[in-house]
């Protein structure tokens, strides 16, 4: 299909990480496709590439069981009326980027229907909640992985699948530009500066950042001249300040709007919720800790369903526990800090785990926009 054809692409984003996945994708759908018209649910990172959301993609936003509980009625009327609109526009592909809760039944629909679908991230069905394979396996026509080991997997299941790499790969630097991000943040090249990430979704941050807050309170009492960095997620700045003035009123946080790559460019160690931004933090070579916490329910139910030890992306992907990953009973502010010490008293430790990030970052730089606009290209063609 030529560079110069009108392409109609469908897609759905839940959350931060989706939106920052999907608008790098868009960006290379549209380099191939100058007039792609793109439309669905999705966040200011696909809004800044041209696609037009319908809904806010933070309304997709759910932790764990509970608050999909509650929330589902929205959840399902979002989805019914999405579904019309799409059944009747029909665009050349549906691309859903994440959110399996969500867009596996919208994909099935879909496809049942004659529209192509793409899931864009395979499920972690190496991790915990094999059975979803099934589901995808009915949802999607083709998946584009984001990591070595899940095409083969998938196809024992008869799921076509590509690896594509990861698109933070490609948008990072190879070498973080750590003076630059320090100097437009206002800071030293001789501070010693933590980042704190306590993730994107208002539930996670009101049970992560009164940790991370805490641990780092405790470290700044045994290193203070440490400079702490938040990033903030679009929505969460009067949650997180309030938070910070309850747990760290002393402590001089410097909150960012968004712009995690600069935090973590800029600083010596991350202590950093579970989830995508630990990725993140690897690429930019940075030592971390990671910490997550859950409601009691939701605990009991994810641990029945876990199959490996390593927790944290960047345990996984090494397949040994590179960085310390301290959940739920062990996410303490002890220990967060004590971890945190352990990295700031070993540059050796430090130096061995950003040369195992590098080798991780080439392996997952494949040009992602470029192998999932092919794919995506060769499933518009038939």
């Amino acid at each position: 299909m030529g560079e110069g054809a009108a392409i109609s692409v469908a897609m759905v984003a839940g959350e931060a990480s989706g939106d920052l996945l999907a608008g790098l994708l868009l960006a290379g759908l549209r380099s191939r496709w100058p007039g792609l018209h793109a439309a669905g649910i999705g966040g200011p990172r696909m809004v800044a590439q041209g696609f037009e959301s319908w809904w806010p993609h933070e309304r997709l936003a759910v932790f764990g069981y509970v608050d999909a509980l509650r929330r589902l009625p929205e959840l399902l009327k979002i989805r019914r009326q999405l579904a019309g609109r799409l059944l009747s526009d029909r665009p050349q592909v549906f691309v859903g980027v994440d959110a399996p809760d969500f867009n596996f039944g919208l994909e099935a629909r879909l496809r049942s229907a004659g529209v192509p679908t793409v899931h864009f991230v395979c499920p972690s069905i190496w991790a915990w909640r094999g059975e979803r394979v099934h589901r995808l396996a009915r949802a999607a026509d083709h998946v584009l992985c984001l990591f070595p080991f899940e095409p083969p997997l998938l196809h024992r299941h008869g799921v076509a699948a590509t690896f594509v790499g990861h698109p933070l790969a490609d948008a990072i630097a190879l070498t973080p530009p750590r003076s630059q991000a320090r100097a437009s943040l206002g800071l030293t090249e001789d501070a010693t500066v933590v980042a704190l990430l306590p993730g994107s979704r208002r539930s996670e941050v009101d049970l992560i950042a009164p940790l991370l807050a805490a641990a780092a309170a405790r470290l700044a009492r045994s290193r203070p001249a440490c400079q702490f960095v938040l990033p903030v997620a679009p929505g969460m700045k009067e949650l997180v300040e309030s938070i910070l003035r309850r747990e760290a009123p002393a402590l001089g946080v410097l909150c960012l709007d968004g712009r995690s790559h600069d935090a973590l460019a800029a600083c010596d160690l991350a202590l950093v919720a579970s989830g995508t931004a630990t990725l993140e933090a690897a690429l930019l070579k940075r030592p971390m800790v990671i910490t997550y916490r859950l409601s009691w329910l939701n605990w009991q139910r994810m641990k029945r369903m876990r199959y490996q030890p390593w927790v944290g992306l960047p345990n996984v992907l090494c397949n040994e526990f590179v960085v310390p990953a301290r959940i739920q009973d062990e996410a303490t502010p002890e220990n967060l800090a004590s971890d945190a010490l352990a990295w700031l008293d070993d540059p050796q430790r430090v130096r061995s785990v950003q040369a195992r990030f590098d080798e991780l970052h080439r392996m997952l730089r494949q040009d992602t926009a470029r192998k999932a606009s092919d794919a995506i290209a060769t499933i518009i063609q038939g």
